[in-house]
């Protein structure tokens, strides 16, 4: 199987899981707490703006989670907005007003639902560190999955604004 956290896109070969119920969601449910599949299970686990909306407290457990119901080998392809371009984005003094509350909103959420707010930073050290301590062997940043039309590929000021890593665990 392969699981597709947060989607909305259905693609053959991928099942969705969501926390909000939509005609094409497979399973209901949170990221932070996968009890439904088991050990070894998924083989590769999709998740483009996800991740951030995962308290810090529980995002060690989260991310342990996720390689749990992977199997040897299997990919995990997280996609974050990734705070550095975002900071220089908000701190750029040639960006618009208009650009940098763009920028905000994507650090902390656009805040249209009770599940619109991230609670996480992300930049490539701080995700790095948290997959090798989830156990995850290799980690490699790449510039696009190619794999869904999601915000993984945005790039509303000329430069991609998320942080797009594969585990391999």
């Amino acid at each position: 199987m392969k699981l597709h956290i947060g989607g909305k896109e259905k693609k053959e070969g991928w099942s969705i899981l969501n926390i909000q119920k939509n005609d094409d969601v497979d399973y209901v449910g949170d990221i932070s707490d996968l009890s439904q599949f088991e050990d070894n299970s998924i083989e590769e686990i999709y998740a483009s703006h996800v991740v951030e909306h995962v308290s810090q407290k529980d995002i060690s457990k989260t991310l342990k989670g996720i390689h749990r119901v992977l199997k040897d080998d299997g990919k995990f392809y997280v996609s974050v907005p990734d705070l550095d371009i975002l900071c220089r984005i908000f701190i750029d003094p040639k960006a618009p007003q208009k650009a940098k509350f763009h920028a905000m909103r994507m650090m902390f959420g656009g805040q249209i639902d009770e599940y619109d707010f991230h609670y996480f930073g992300w930049n490539y050290e701080f995700m790095k560190d948290y997959l090798t301590t989830a156990g995850f062997k290799k980690i490699e940043k790449v510039k696009s999955f190619s794999l869904f039309k999601d915000t993984s590929d945005y790039a509303p000021y000329g430069v991609p604004i998320s942080l797009n890593v594969i585990g391999y665990k």
